[in-house]
């Protein structure tokens, strides 16, 4: 069995996963279900030229298209309620290309592999008695696989943001940045919310309606944009590239890639409901990682996408 086989079958096989734990929402993705997209620019600062020859992030500002989402496969689910929140955004290049950066307001992941993320999803398929997922067979997934504790525990707390402009967002994996001479640097990435890191509580999101941080964001937008810095960790010897549940130390050195400028609502939400935004859809200068999560993401969604489009 080839590599690209193998990788797409446990895709599938995951995805099979998620709807049997999730349920299946015909049209929708499999995950992240329910998002809007917006109208961006995205002005680099010219810090990172010299690291990397991307061309969106040289010098010229480009057009940028954002989808904001709620990363559960249900489409129903209300706003307030914990979860995830996804930033995903599509770059338009100049020679008309487009290059992807996916982003949720967690700063890893719970699995190491395609394969720990499937022991995952079944530790956390519901008790058929209960209906409700069996804490102790997450909690075994948790001992067995150590790395992934800390992400776990972060998602089991995370707190709902007052707004989608209101949360950072990280890109989790590793990739590699290759400049004009051909020297390469490990780097990751985050967006920094402009306006700060400002959270509710339970009490506070009672009264919200299901769709309320597109809402929200379409009244913030009435007032001028919402902006977010694009923030980039520079990596060091030894540290770790392929593993996404792990995070680098807070020392490593930052620097400023530029800012997105997000000026409203896109005109045609349904065609951006159909379009894939894929971590590995990169330009000449920008590299994936050998992060096996990364790898298989792109078939993940390869998967959900031909699924969603045939309604099922």
């Amino acid at each position: 069995m080839t590599s690209e086989l193998a990788k797409s079958q446990i895709s599938a096989t995951i995805v099979d996963d998620i709807e049997h734990l999730k349920g299946t929402y015909a049209g929708y993705r499999r995950a992240h279900a329910r998002g809007v997209c917006y109208d961006a620019t995205f002005t680099p600062s010219g810090e990172a030229a010299a690291l990397t020859t991307a061309p969106h992030l040289q010098s010229t500002p480009v057009p940028a298209t954002v989808r904001f989402s709620h990363t559960d496969t249900n489409p129903h689910l209300r706003d307030a309620d914990r979860a995830v929140r996804g930033f995903a955004t599509k770059f338009h290049l100049p020679d008309g290309g487009t290059t992807d950066l996916i982003g949720v307001n967690l700063d890893r992941f719970v699995a190491s592999t395609p394969e720990q993320f499937r022991e995952l999803i079944q530790a956390a398929q519901p008790d058929p008695v209960t209906g409700k997922p069996d804490l102790q067979n997450v909690r075994a997934y948790a001992g067995a696989h150590p790395t992934a504790g800390p992400g776990l525990a972060a998602a089991a707390v995370i707190p709902t943001p007052v707004s989608y402009a209101s949360a950072t967002y990280w890109a989790i994996h590793a990739f590699f940045w290759r400049n004009a001479a051909g020297e390469a640097c490990a780097v990751k990435y985050r967006w920094v919310p402009d306006a700060g890191n400002v959270n509710i509580t339970p009490e506070e999101g009672a009264g919200w309606s299901a769709t309320h941080l597109a809402e929200e964001l379409a009244e913030r937008l009435k007032a001028g944009p919402a902006g977010f810095t694009l923030v980039i960790q520079l990596g060091e010897e030894g540290d770790n590239t392929d593993d996404s549940t792990q995070v680098w130390p807070a020392d490593r050195t930052e620097i400023t890639a530029g800012h997105l400028s997000i000026t409203g609502e896109a005109a045609d939400q349904e065609h951006w409901a159909d379009q894939v935004f894929d971590p590995t859809q990169l330009p000449e200068g920008i590299e994936v990682s050998a992060d096996p999560v990364l790898a298989a993401r792109s078939t993940i969604y390869a998967v959900s996408y031909d699924r969603r489009i045939h309604k099922r």
